[in-house]
């Protein structure tokens, strides 16, 4: 368990930088240790389904993260300090139900007890491992995790499949978000030829849009997988234990008085699996990809059954040299709960998800869901352009727009939803631009237009649309 230290506000961040500088340059001339650091700042700005001057908005966040990695014969260890700074976040941009958040810098504001600037200092990863990467390792302490990427294909296409398709979508870092997620416990792996095996037992940090990781959430996460990876395929079964114990009214369908009666916790077990294969056509690069997921358990004092299903395809074309197009589409639905009333709970469960990989303007989160999309990405040289198109609607209409990335702090489920009503709910339309400037430094750029259908008019108004933008700049040693 990591112990949390008192640090006034007003020092965290002047301390923290040239400490965390410090740290970085006498660690480099220690014999088997290496300097870890990097920064990311990015500007966003939201403009929330036409919702008046309150939705229309920009701040920005950063985030520093220095530390140090020790290799030695059969054993490693690492310590990593991280400080979010937030600035200019919105202190009017959220209305009464069913309007809600409107947007991220809602939530941000919210979570850091109203300071529209606000920064801490807190240690993101501190863990010891014995043994290597390839062969048995054992590692205890804070770390970072994300579901899926437990083994890495040596296919380019796979890899890239699997890091923006798979990983992430039950466990993950939320490391879009400016503070992040991290996992206290133990992790276990067996990686061979062509296999690996991982067990995690740990709980889950605060973070994500608190600006304080220091604590540790009262929710209990068993991960269990095992990959097989190969030249052109990938395969994963995976079951995942997850016991949240926060006595906090849960968000779902049910009525209000319900909710705030049932003081129970969540007790959810998830099987799946995943399935990548490749194929060299002459056409071009093949890709497929197929992922789904069975839960059980009981969510409060109702039962809860619930199931989530992907399925998509991509080529990569030849003869486009040196644009490089891959295009993409495919299709997901996620359960929904047809009745608030029967004492089941049929919605989807995401977990701990890194809810931006899966919604690149995060409005929406992967339960009580149905989308269908194609993409298309060119990657000229250190450039890579991609535009999406996604259409959303709901699984059931008598459930909610669910959006949010599980729980980020004990005060609040993690999740919001909004009754809609009906199923349709929005088209996604979005451009992408992340230019590999040098090793060791990413600049990004992205902007998006939402375009409201029945679900979403119902609650903000007729023909209601949505805008976000980012600029991020991300420099690493």
């Amino acid at each position: 368990m990591i112990v949390p230290c008192v640090v006034p506000r007003r020092a965290r961040l002047l301390a923290a930088v040239p400490l965390a500088l410090a740290l970085a340059g006498t660690v480099e001339a220690q014999r088997g240790v290496a300097p870890t650091i990097s920064f990311r700042t990015r500007a966003e700005a939201w403009d929330w389904f036409d919702a008046g001057p309150e939705g229309r908005y920009a701040y920005s966040g950063s985030i520093l993260r220095a530390g140090a990695i020790w290799r030695g014969s059969g054993a490693s260890a690492r310590f990593e300090l991280a400080v979010p700074v937030l600035l200019g976040l919105p202190d009017d941009a959220t209305r009464p139900p069913p309007a809600g958040a409107l947007g991220l810098g809602a939530n941000y504001y919210a979570a850091n007890d109203g300071e529209r600037n606000d920064a801490h200092l807190f240690p993101k990863q501190a863990w010891i491992q014995l043994g290597r990467e390839s062969g048995h390792r054992l590692r205890i302490g804070r770390t970072e995790f994300a579901d899926g990427a437990e083994a890495v294909p040596a296919s380019p296409t796979l890899a890239a499949v699997k890091a923006q398709r798979i990983s992430q979508r039950l466990l993950g870092p939320f490391g879009w978000s400016h503070v992040g997620r991290s996992y206290d416990g133990g992790l276990y792996a067996w990686t061979g030829p062509g296999w690996n095996a991982t067990l995690l037992a740990a709980r889950p940090t605060s973070g994500a849009f608190d600006a304080n990781g220091w604590k540790q959430l009262d929710m209990d996460l068993g991960y269990a997988a095992i990959t097989a990876t190969g030249k052109r395929g990938d395969v994963r079964l995976f079951a995942l234990y997850s016991a949240d114990d926060r006595r906090l009214p849960k968000t779902d369908n049910r009525p209000a008085p319900v909710r705030t009666a049932d003081s129970a916790g969540l007790e959810v077990v998830t099987i799946g699996g995943h399935l990548l294969s490749e194929a060299r056509t002459r056409a071009g690069t093949v890709d497929f990809l197929a992922w789904g997921a069975l839960q059980t358990g009981s969510w409060g004092a109702a039962d809860h059954r619930a199931h989530a299903v992907a399925l998509e395809a991509g080529i990569q074309p030849r003869g486009f040299e040196p644009l490089r197009p891959w295009l993409r589409a495919g299709v997901y639905r996620a359960s929904g709960d047809p009745d608030p009333g029967d004492g089941r709970h049929e919605t989807f469960y995401p977990v701990l998800p890194t809810p931006r990989v899966y919604a690149r303007t995060p409005f929406y989160t992967t339960a009580n869901l149905e989308e269908a999309f194609v993409s298309l990405a060119v990657r000229p040289g250190p450039v890579s352009l991609r535009s999406d198109a996604r259409f959303l609607r709901l699984h059931e209409a008598l459930d909610l727009w669910y959006a949010g990335g599980g729980a980020f702090e004990e005060e609040s489920f993690g999740n919001a939803g909004r009754a809609a009503g009906t199923r349709p709910l929005a088209t996604l339309l979005d451009l992408s631009l992340d230019w590999r400037a040098s090793a060791s430094a990413t600049v990004s750029l992205y902007g998006a237009r939402v375009l409201g259908r029945d679900g979403i008019d119902a609650i903000y108004g007729p023909d209601a649309s949505a805008a976000f933008g980012y600029l991020e700049i991300e420099l690493r040693r």
